[in-house]
């Protein structure tokens, strides 16, 4: 008992520094993600009055958008474990280095991704989709919303930056403002308001790229005016050598990995899910949509552990790194006990409000009750995998875990319980979540190892001055 008592004063009793750093970064991260999840029902509802083709046009271009932000978000993360570490270790310089090279590779990507949409948009819609008028609605909104690629990559990488650094108010006002301009560009241009044309999908693909347009000018604009230390230039990148720019990508390049392997089996999933039934499927949409609501604080402690252990990693201060890291496991282990709890006693009343079968009623209960009762689990791994273990600069784990969790236990277990065993989609989502066990134990092996911390910005510095 004793025992229990130290360690509780020492991981969650104990550094009002902590909980008041981790409630200035995490604070605004949820605030925005609710604020975006909120607008974008409202966009989904507002293109869901046009009917079915729309917005299954929309959804399924929208699925090149997923992939494509996946990568990005991968480059602008990875850059992210260094700009924190970096910034732990006050090399200002250095930041710029790495966020120069992080947005050099996104602009790039995101010209690629871009000149394949303008050129095959209907056959990028195709593979979704056989139906033609589906085919030509997706056509033309990816077509469009394909121009704003570079602008979300450089807000993207911008806003990334900012809360490494610790700065989380400015993307969250930011992102509020774009997505405000957003909704009430779809409201004009969709159904033709204030004197407009009335444009449909088209309008809502130009609504989204002028809001898109909005948010890249604010962010650099504000970035630029307020903060020297991402305010990069063109000369930041000259004489940079090759041996510094391999060590970056050697980081970034896991992440993004990480992002489309954890993407890419999504999709498998919900391929699996879809073959159960038109019901499996739709219980399995409706369960996600209210596990997204309450994950939002979870995503928002992931992004601020990331930081926080990142700037001790980066300090040379690895023995109150470890300290921050356990305290994040203590937080998430009691977050995910509440948030179980919530949803469980929520669940029924959460799904009253949706209109559909009885028999997709019963099923999103069950896999609610069974989720819920993984949910402490679901939640250390999120928190570990997006940011305790990135912050300590270990991303080849947290690849590996992803991957060999996801692609070894969860994907095969879902086909064998689906296709094999035939059973009902509560009992394979059910299978899947041994994936979820495996993954936990992994990782509770790695953080009592140690071996996740690494200060890769350790010598970089000295390297480059050297090259």
């Amino acid at each position: 008992m004793n025992t229990i008592k130290t360690l509780a004063q020492k991981y969650l009793f104990s550094g009002k520094a902590f909980y008041a750093q981790l409630l200035t970064l995490a604070l605004p991260i949820i605030i925005q993600n609710f604020i975006g999840s909120s607008l974008n029902m409202v966009d989904t509802v507002m293109i869901g009055r046009l009917g079915e083709t729309e917005i299954a046009a929309v959804g399924l271009a929208n699925q090149f958008f997923l992939l494509f932000i996946l990568i990005i978000n991968g480059i602008h993360s990875g850059c992210g474990v260094f700009i924190a570490q970096f910034w732990g270790q006050g090399e200002k310089e250095s930041i710029k280095k790495v966020l120069g090279l992080g947005l050099l590779a996104a602009v790039v990507v995101s010209l690629l991704f871009t000149i394949v949409a303008l050129f095959y948009p209907e056959s990028i819609v195709n593979i979704f989709n056989k139906d033609p008028q589906v085919i030509r609605e997706g056509a033309v909104y990816l077509k469009v919303v394909s121009l704003s690629y570079v602008l979300t990559a450089i807000s993207i990488g911008f806003g990334m930056a900012s809360r490494s650094i610790g700065n989380t108010v400015l993307p969250m006002v930011v992102s509020a403002l774009a997505l405000g301009c957003n909704t009430f560009l779809n409201y004009v241009l969709i159904f033709g308001h204030f004197g407009a044309p009335q444009l449909g999908v088209e309008g809502a693909a130009i609504a989204t790229a002028i809001a898109r347009l909005v948010e890249m000018l604010v962010m650099v604009t504000l970035i630029y005016v307020r903060s020297d230390v991402l305010r990069v230039r063109l000369r930041d990148l000259v004489g940079i050598s090759s041996e510094y720019v391999e060590k970056v990508f050697k980081t970034i390049l896991p992440v993004v990995l990480n992002e489309g392997c954890w993407g890419l089996a999504f999709v498998v999933y919900s391929g699996v899910y879809g073959h159960i039934s038109t019901q499996a499927f739709a219980a399995i949409q409706i369960t996600n949509t209210i596990q997204n609501l309450f994950t939002v604080a979870i995503f928002g402690m992931a992004s601020a552990s990331a930081v926080m252990v990142g700037h001790k990693i980066g300090e040379g201060n690895e023995e109150e790194g470890e300290v921050y890291a356990w305290r994040f496991s203590a937080l998430s282990w009691l977050s995910g006990l509440l948030i179980g709890a919530l949803m469980a006693v929520s669940t029924p009343a959460i799904l009253s409000l949706f209109n559909v079968s009885t028999a997709v009623y019963n099923s999103a209960l069950r896999i609610q009750y069974i989720t819920s009762l993984i949910m402490v689990i679901r939640v250390f791994n999120i928190v570990q995998i997006v940011g305790v273990l990135r912050g300590g600069g270990d991303v080849r784990f947290s690849l590996a875990a992803e991957a060999t969790t996801m692609w070894c236990i969860g994907v095969p277990l879902a086909f064998f319980g689906a296709f094999t065993l035939r059973l009902p989609v509560e009992g394979v989502v059910a299978l899947v979540m041994f994936e979820e066990v495996a993954k936990f134990t992994a990782i509770i092996f790695r953080l009592i190892s140690r071996r996740w911390i690494k200060n890769l910005v350790h010598g970089m510095v000295l390297c480059e001055e050297q090259g």
